[in-house]
């Protein structure tokens, strides 16, 4: 894994150099508003972006597959600030969709994510609170393991996941760096869907059958763990409108082979065009046990054990902030 990610390193360090010579000569992007209530102690910060990216081929000799994607993406911010009180909510919402000549549109992202945590300090000058959180994850639409399309390997609320913990959390006032500990952090997986929940899906108790095929027990739609969280961002400018930005969240389970860590690493770098034109750069690597990943042999889709997943993104597009 750690040379998959030094790898990674490589390839970003790479592109922001290709980039930067035309990014650094730009003049210096002033960061988006963030409007502040001074009665209500809230501050509120909105994006909304398009990313699109095409290719198109007409009589090239060496042949290619036209194709155009296109990602919609919204984050929604919320902070309560009061003395030694400080509450955080945000909303993060993506869609995306890729169509190709002789293939059917296909969905590349999905995400619906809610987060939310209240802390307390003891005094105005510590960075550490005393903090519980909640954070949601679930997804809009069907989702299939292509290119076989005529079964959903996933739905809405199928899986969902819910973390509520208690820990401390240090946090500087930009709110650029963050760590959250907490040694008592509740994980429950939702698979609302009865066929996913039958076959054991993303960790559930599946179902049994008789010797002749028949149901005794339905598979569970639900699984609740507890376990260790660790999560931490770290948000900077490394060069002038380049801007790095990553999340990681480490979970193992108390019960369930203590010290098999399930990882969520989101690691973006956005190159800053003007106020409303951005480039992004990214790669997100999940790893979790109870997610087994699944295989096309032979002409059959057979499910096989754990792997580290991987999605790279590399796009341009329009951001308005408000």
């Amino acid at each position: 894994m750690s040379k998959l990610l030094c790898s990674l390193c490589l390839l970003f360090l790479f592109s922001t150099t290709a980039f930067s010579q035309k990014i650094i000569t730009t003049k210096r992007v002033p960061k988006p508003t963030v409007q502040r209530d001074t009665l209500s102690h809230w501050t509120k910060k909105n994006q909304i972006g398009f990313d699109i990216s095409e290719i198109a081929f007409l009589n090239w000799n060496a042949g290619g597959t036209s194709s155009i994607s296109g990602l919609i993406k919204s984050k929604f911010t919320r902070v309560y600030t009061k003395e030694n009180y400080n509450w955080t909510n945000e909303l993060v919402m993506r869609y995306g969709l890729n169509k190709q000549d002789g293939i059917e549109l296909r969905k590349t992202e999905d995400a619906f994510q809610y987060n939310t945590a209240f802390g307390y300090r003891t005094d105005t000058i510590s960075n550490w609170y005393y903090t519980a959180k909640l954070n949601f994850n679930t997804q809009f639409t069907e989702g299939y393991s292509y290119p076989n399309t005529s079964t959903a390997v996933s739905k809405l609320f199928a899986p969902a996941y819910l973390f509520v913990g208690i820990g401390a959390e240090y946090a500087t006032k930009e709110k650029n760096k963050l760590l959250y500990i907490s040694p008592f952090t509740s994980k429950m997986t939702f698979v609302l869907d009865q066929r996913l929940a039958n076959l054991g899906s993303f960790g559930v108790v599946k179902a049994t059958y008789d010797s002749e095929g028949n149901l005794l027990t339905p598979g569970e739609k639900s699984k609740i763990e507890l376990g260790f969280l660790i999560t931490a961002l770290y948000k900077k400018e490394i060069l002038k409108n380049i801007i790095l930005e990553n999340r990681i969240s480490l979970y193992s389970d108390y019960i369930n082979r203590f010290g098999n860590v399930d990882i969520d690493n989101d690691l973006q770098i956005e190159l800053v065009v003007n106020d409303h034109v951005r480039t992004n750069i990214g790669a997100h690597i999940i790893y979790d046990d109870d997610i087994k990943a699944k295989e096309e042999v032979e002409g059959v889709q057979v499910t096989v054990g754990p792997k580290l997943q991987l999605k790279q993104v590399l796009g341009v597009g329009i951001t308005y902030a408000f």
